[in-house]
């Protein structure tokens, strides 16, 4: 199967790197490419593009798409690990980075990666194809491991009552497949509950997928890196497709435009604190054309902040 992402708001946060052709820029979710092209394409001979990516999949696909592209550097890494890499390439700092949090589209429409809840596959969902896996987590965390995942991770009401199905189940036989996953959730839910909100698996997917990729732990200690990596004016922009990912980027953008702290009643600043950034706007949604095209871009945010100093 040929690796294909739809990028989600394209041009929306390709424009909002406001790209100078000789500067350099770092795609932290390669994926499929289509972000990392148009910045490329944007680019002149003296500019520079870092793409990174963990699925080796993904690699093998960013690196025939780049192989006559000089000025375009592919990295099988993690982008929590942006601040080693830029130090192993000798760069010093970037003039915009982006991060498109999403699964890709070909993760998800390939059934063998597990990470769908519509297509019967083993339980894997590890975007770099090794540690632990979705069968790990399912088979071998606590009921009460498992509620705290899906609670946290998931935000779904049920937890707890999946939590123990899943756990009795898997005393009489381990979990395999990924329906066998989904037929649990569902009895763990309500009918009533089971027929409101699209998918009831979706929610302990996402939850399972994450805790799989660590994605929660790597996020915020990811976003201080890419910002503070970041030359004077540049940009960082960041799609996020769930709340807790968009709370976390707005948390960490709100601390990155902080001022003075000092308390109201002080009749000066005293702590000589100033922002360390600006936003450029607060978060862009899909158009209503965007969402017609492609469906799975309902629930993405865009949100773009430039450094000060």
């Amino acid at each position: 199967m040929e690796f294909e992402h739809i990028p989600v708001l394209f041009y929306e946060t390709v424009d909002s790197l406001d790209i100078k052709p000789d500067g350099i820029y770092a795609d932290c979710t390669a994926g499929g490419g289509g972000h990392s092209k148009e910045i490329a394409d944007r680019l002149s001979e003296k500019g520079r593009l870092i793409a990174f990516d963990r699925d080796p999949d993904a690699i093998k696909n960013l690196r025939e798409k780049f192989a006559s592209y000089k000025n375009v550097t592919v990295v099988n890494r993690n982008f929590s690990e942006i601040d080693l890499v830029a130090a192993e390439l000798g760069i010093e700092g970037f003039d915009g980075i982006i991060a498109d949090l999403g699964v890709s589209s070909f993760q998800l429409d390939t059934p063998e990666r597990g990470f769908s809840f519509r297509s019967d596959a083993p339980l894997d969902m590890r975007m770099s194809k090794e540690g632990m896996s979705a069968r790990d987590v399912i088979n071998t965390y606590s009921e009460k491991e498992l509620t705290r995942i899906f609670t946290s991770y998931g935000e779904e009401k049920f937890a707890k009552s999946i939590a123990r199905i899943i756990v009795s189940r898997r005393e009489k036989t381990p979990f395999e497949t990924t329906f066998q996953l989904v037929d649990a959730i569902k009895d763990g839910i309500p009918a009533r509950a089971r027929r409101e909100g699209g998918h009831p698996a979706k929610r302990v997917f996402q939850a399972v997928r994450i805790e799989v990729n660590a994605e929660s732990v790597d996020l915020a200690p990811s976003v201080e890196k890419m910002f503070s990596l970041l030359k004077t004016g540049g940009v960082l922009s960041i799609i996020t497709f769930h709340s807790l990912e968009d709370r976390t980027v707005k948390n960490m953008f709100r601390k990155f435009t902080e001022g003075c702290t000092c308390p109201k009643d002080f009749p000066v600043c005293v702590c000589g604190n100033t922002p360390r950034g600006k936003l450029k706007f607060k978060s862009v949604a899909p158009s209503q054309e965007e969402l017609e095209r492609n469906p799975r871009s309902h629930s993405a945010r865009l949100r773009s902040i430039e450094k000060l100093r």
